[in-house]
């Protein structure tokens, strides 16, 4: 079991199962092994590096957000499962590039080989560029909505993703790598705004999105959804600083080796505990602003728990 100092935040449902959570995972992974992409002969060792990838588990937080925030406007969890398919190719590609020997030179990931590993690194680098069409073609083309909503969802997947999103954020966390504890906490703060939060707070906008929820709760469940990312990555920070290479599933330690920037690098332990502590508070503040009843937001309150308290 992960070990963390400095009084992690808990509450009844913390680390408990989520039942509804885990009908939404299972619904979202049946639709994703669907996915294959193409019958072309000559692209199957890309297709084989694709869905090696995006088949290798994980928490599914993203999709099953999306799915979550759309049940919770009033439409079916599975209204949105291309988007939410869309949302985790993104997120796929990024974890490819993320473990390169130019990013974050990892040779496992959830337990098992990095795809560059596996693969070879011009195949890695082609699987998630691939991975970024094929998010695009899924909202397009297999997505139901209104012209006004699938542009809209494109719009917030687009822009999570891009200079003022996903990959800017991770400019600066490569730029400073080698930093380690001396990065200021503002820049640290912006960093996972960017590469961690933008996406999830996409999944939870288009989620609203595609059910057709109010501006104001739009905007609302973004902030819920950015609170809830920037206290992902802090512990995320803190399972890397206290976890066995066994709990993680790749190694453990290797942020404060590379001099990485990180919350526990930046506050320490206790103080970085403290960090998701606030976060998730506000994250529930932000839900007390959406308007649907408060039975039904019930899940988004067990997911900021969950990411809270979740032991890897």
């Amino acid at each position: 079991m992960a070990r963390e100092t400095g009084g992690g935040y808990s509450e009844s449902g913390g680390n408990r199962s989520l039942p509804r959570w885990e009908d939404h995972r299972a619904m979202f992974e049946e639709y994703l092994e669907g996915l294959t992409f193409s019958e072309e002969p000559q692209f199957s060792g890309l297709v084989e590096s694709m869905r090696y990838s995006m088949l290798a588990g994980g928490k599914r937080v993203r999709p099953t957000l999306c799915m979550e925030v759309a049940r919770v406007f009033g439409a079916g969890p599975g209204h949105v499962l291309p988007a939410a398919a869309a949302v985790e190719l993104i997120h796929t590609y990024s974890l490819i590039h993320d473990d390169l020997p130019a990013m974050d030179d990892d040779d496992y990931r959830r337990g098992r080989l990095t795809t560059h590993r596996k693969y070879g690194e011009a195949l890695a680098i082609l699987s998630g560029d691939a991975f970024f069409g094929e998010a695009m073609l899924l909202l397009t083309d297999r997505q139901e909505g209104s012209c006004e909503q699938l542009l809209e969802a494109v719009h917030e997947l687009a822009g999570a993703t891009g200079v003022n999103g996903m990959v800017g954020g991770q400019v600066v966390d490569v730029r400073n790598t080698g930093a380690g504890s001396g990065i200021d906490p503002e820049t640290l703060a912006l960093i996972h705004t960017f590469k961690t939060g933008s996406l999830i707070r996409a999944a939870a906008r288009i989620g609203a999105v595609l059910a057709g929820a109010a501006e104001g709760d739009k905007e609302a469940v973004s902030e819920y959804a950015g609170e809830l990312g920037l206290c992902f990555q802090i512990v995320d920070d803190l399972l890397n600083a206290t976890s066995t290479p066994e709990e993680l599933g790749k190694s453990a330690g290797s942020d404060a080796a590379r001099e990485k920037a990180t919350f526990v690098g930046v506050y320490g332990l206790d103080g970085a505990s403290r960090e998701a502590n606030a976060s998730l508070e506000r994250s529930l503040y932000a839900l007390s602003r959406l308007s649907p009843e408060e039975r039904e937001l019930s899940g988004l309150r067990e997911m900021a728990f969950f990411v809270r308290n979740r032991a890897r």
